[in-house]
């Protein structure tokens, strides 16, 4: 097994690779504006610093989101790229679903990331590997009952200290613990989601009202 996992939900361009035993190389970068920029030349690196080639590669791991959509897209497309290329089967993960089992806690907590808007996209956990919520998007000031008293990680709860005053690190998902999931829920017999986004809302463009077509008919 070599999973290839990535993920730009967040601002954190982060790429790993996985060999089914241990993450053996890695790349993380944050910059919110240059995720198209950068992935690819991420990939480069952690299958250099591996010496191996892309062919190697059994499968691909990819951040399902909830995120933005112009970021998370990059990250979707360049998996389904990879997949039909090599041939190789392309699993999705909760990019939530990464950041807590980063976060590595046995007791019940939330996870937030940046939505912008001043929201946050957002679930709550009973421990690092069980999710007892769907991921929503909400104002912190609308969910503050719901996760009162709970830790949390993320970007998101890092920024709203009012809502999550318990917030720490990590504050944004990174390939290695995506890979690791995986792994870890394939060897479980899990069927792991297809790639498909989680935007949770509409994108920020719009075609604007009263659009007027101008080229011939």
């Amino acid at each position: 097994m070599l999973l290839l996992a990535l993920d730009t939900a967040t601002p954190a361009v982060t790429v790993a690779l996985h060999d089914g035993e241990a993450v053996i190389a890695s790349s993380s970068q944050v910059d919110a504006r240059r995720h198209g920029e950068l992935l690819l030349p991420a990939v480069d690196r952690v299958l250099a610093d591996a010496g191996l080639k892309i062919d190697a590669v059994t499968g691909i791991v990819v951040g399902i989101g909830p995120g933005p959509y112009t970021g998370l897209r990059v990250g979707l497309m360049t998996a389904d790229t990879f997949g039909l290329a090599l041939g190789v089967p392309v699993h999705g993960v909760c990019t939530l679903d990464g950041l807590a089992y980063a976060a590595d806690l046995d007791v019940p907590f939330v996870v937030a990331t940046d939505a912008r808007r001043k929201e946050v996209y957002w679930a709550r956990y009973a421990d690092s590997r069980t999710r007892v919520t769907d991921p929503a998007v909400d104002r912190p000031a609308d969910i503050a009952d719901e996760v009162a008293g709970l830790p949390a990680v993320g970007a998101g709860a890092l920024l709203y200290p009012d809502t999550f005053p318990s917030a720490h690190e990590p504050e944004h998902v990174s390939a290695a613990a995506l890979a690791s999931l995986a792994v870890e829920r394939l060897a479980a017999g899990v069927v792991l989601p297809e790639p498909r986004p989680l935007y949770l809302r509409r994108p920020d463009a719009q075609v604007p009202k009263n659009y007027k077509v101008v080229t011939p008919k």
